[in-house]
């Protein structure tokens, strides 16, 4: 019997329908990178304030223009059958849940609320940890977008930037970017405008 654990190999989404797999999944902190386990750092608090602070400026935007947008940190994406990662934090419109329902149901899924994003999400920020950037920056930015995410963020509350990338084609282009008291306005979001100064 093989076991779960990192560096093991041959893993797909579809052993985690295995209770037993789905239970040492939880216990960690876990992707599957292209068939192999992977354990991924725990988060620095103030990675963690700085994620939070975003999604609060962001969802509060949205409210502002009575559009209702919904957020869940640590999300797990099946980006392929070899290939599930998890993003610090997730971004669904009305329109993603649609559609999250639709691909869940297509899957056979008894409950959507059990099931992994299988559709991409309108936002996804991942916030740096120090010595992992490049998971993020390398592996992570052509997945997601090859997997269609509109919008992907990355967050560095160690540096104190912000990098908003936008799906352009097949690929994507810089938004917007700037740090430490820097204003961005992204253009995905045109009411949108974030003072960097409070996410530190």
């Amino acid at each position: 019997m093989r076991v779960f654990a990192p560096g093991s190999t041959g893993w797909s989404a579809d052993d985690l329908d295995d209770p037993k797999i789905e239970a040492a999944w939880f216990a960690g902190r876990y992707e599957i990178i292209e068939g192999v386990v992977a354990s991924m750092p725990p988060a620095f608090f103030a990675g963690g304030k700085a994620l939070f602070e975003l999604m609060v400026r962001v969802r509060e935007d949205f409210a502002s223009q009575n559009h209702s947008v919904y957020f869940s940190t640590e999300v797990d994406l099946i980006l392929s059958r070899r290939r599930v990662v998890r993003a610090d934090a997730a971004m669904l419109t009305e329109a993603d849940k649609s559609s999250q329902s639709v691909a869940a149901a297509k899957a056979g899924r008894d409950s959507v609320k059990r099931t992994r994003l299988l559709v991409p999400p309108t936002l996804v920020i991942e916030s740096l940890s120090p010595g992992h950037e490049a998971h993020d920056t390398e592996v992570k930015l052509p997945w997601y977008a090859e997997f269609g995410i509109p919008n992907y963020w990355i967050v560095d509350a160690f540096t104190r930037t912000l990098v908003c990338y936008r799906l352009v084609g097949n690929h994507y282009v810089i938004d917007c970017e700037g740090k430490n008291s820097d204003v961005l306005k992204p253009k995905a979001f045109p009411h949108l405008a974030i003072s960097l100064a409070r996410l530190w």
